[in-house]
């Protein structure tokens, strides 16, 4: 069903990919313009002639130092979306290129500053260079659209594009050639008004012209066939596009039928979304029931959350009140353990002075003991002694009472 559904698309791409290798590859495909360009250097600041050659179907720019010469010297790059235009200023600075000199700048910031022999030879120049820039363009638009799977119609604008480049290439290089007599003329410094020297600088820029045609058909020649590998090589890229848009075809209606599946599975999805959404809407009703009285009991449960909130606060005031007495009770039960502690030190010291003193009565009372003794001693001998010598007296008083009594 793919290869049928793309097979007019894929048609329709290879006729046009045909037509552009005919455009290509015939003789009116490619046209180059050349012809000698001052080129001012870009570090030197330097004006420098050049021989310049522009392939309008590709957009390649080459220049060499010398016509004669087979090595390019370098390119000039630009794109479709460079800016080309005519100079009002007179970069050069002579006299006699005032109007000849023309600008590029290109994207990447790359400043050209050309100049032409004549007016004519730089509007030319200008005009097919413009040129260029639309088949460049078209260029780009077509692989653009072969690889976006767009119409393969894009690729005749190309060989429309080319034609109508080399078509201005040709006309510009006309007026190359009309600057280069000019010039050629002027290089020689004849007078153009005599007649017969007139015709020898004919002659002599007709010869000069038949070597330089027969110099360009041979380096035509050689270009002709590196560019027909050229051509060989877009045209085989060209054929990859041409598959790659073949492939994109298929894949295309390929999703097309995917997209028609999907389509019938969304109808089925929806369906099925519907009868969820009621059944959703019923469980919604529901719920909003049951969040009507969850909110009655959400109030409910906030009024007496306040309240033990409330609750809360009155005693978190009596605790404070409590641990307030009981710090204090705590402050008076540290007064008394220490007045304790200094009572019982106090007790302490006074038992234990108690203990000194009853020692020393009880040393004192061992000392009085002893002594009381030794008085003892003393008094029953002092008694003793008393009565024997009251004894003696009595015994004396007896006997002079008795010699009294006896006188």
């Amino acid at each position: 069903m793919a290869t049928n559904g793309s097979s007019p698309r894929a048609r329709d791409t290879e006729s046009s990919l045909e037509k552009v290798k005919r455009q290509l590859s015939s003789g009116s495909g490619r046209y180059l313009l050349q012809g000698p360009l001052l080129k001012r250097s870009e570090t030197l600041r330097k004006w420098n002639e050049r021989w310049v050659i522009l392939d309008p179907t590709s957009g390649k720019m080459e220049y060499k130092i010398r016509r004669n010469e087979t090595a390019i010297k370098g390119a000039i790059l630009f794109d479709a979306s460079s800016t080309i235009t005519l100079s009002p200023v007179n970069f050069q600075g002579m006299p006699k290129y005032e109007g000849c000199c023309f600008y590029m700048g290109t994207p990447q910031k790359k400043d050209y500053f050309l100049c032409a022999e004549t007016p004519g030879a730089a509007k030319a120049w200008v005009s097919a260079l413009h040129a260029t820039q639309l088949v460049l363009r078209a260029h780009k638009e077509a692989v653009n659209s072969l690889a976006g799977n767009g119409s393969p119609a894009t690729l005749g604008t190309v060989a429309t594009a080319v034609a109508n480049a080399n078509a201005i290439a040709l006309e510009a290089t006309k007026e190359i050639e009309t600057a280069m007599k000019v010039s050629m003329r002027a290089a020689l410094g004849l007078d153009t008004n005599k007649s017969k020297e007139g015709q020898f600088d004919d002659l002599t820029i007709m010869k000069e012209t038949l070597r330089v045609k027969d110099e360009e058909l041979q380096h035509l020649a050689k270009d002709i066939r590196a560019r027909d590998a050229t051509i060989k090589e877009v045209a085989d890229k060209l054929t990859e596009t041409a598959e790659a848009a073949e492939s994109a075809a298929s894949a295309a209606h390929t999703m097309d039928e995917q997209r028609r599946l999907l389509c019938v599975e969304i109808e089925h999805l929806k369906q099925a979304m519907e009868r969820q959404m009621e059944q959703s809407m019923l469980k919604l009703r529901q719920s909003e029931e049951k969040v009507i009285s969850l909110s009655k009991e959400k109030d409910q449960l906030l009024k007496e959350r306040d309240a033990a909130l409330q609750e809360a606060h009155m005693w978190r005031t009596e605790l404070g009140k409590a641990r307030e007495q009981a710090v204090i009770q705590e402050a008076t039960i540290a007064r008394a353990d220490e007045k304790v502690r200094v009572s019982e030190a106090d007790a302490a010291a006074r038992i234990k002075e108690a203990s000194e003193k009853l020692h020393a009565v009880e040393k004192e009372k061992e000392e009085l003991l002893a002594l009381v003794s030794i008085l003892q001693s003393q008094v029953q001998r002092f008694v003793m002694f008393h009565v024997f010598s009251t004894s003696r007296v009595k015994r004396d008083m007896h006997k002079e009472y008795g010699c009294i009594c006896l006188s």
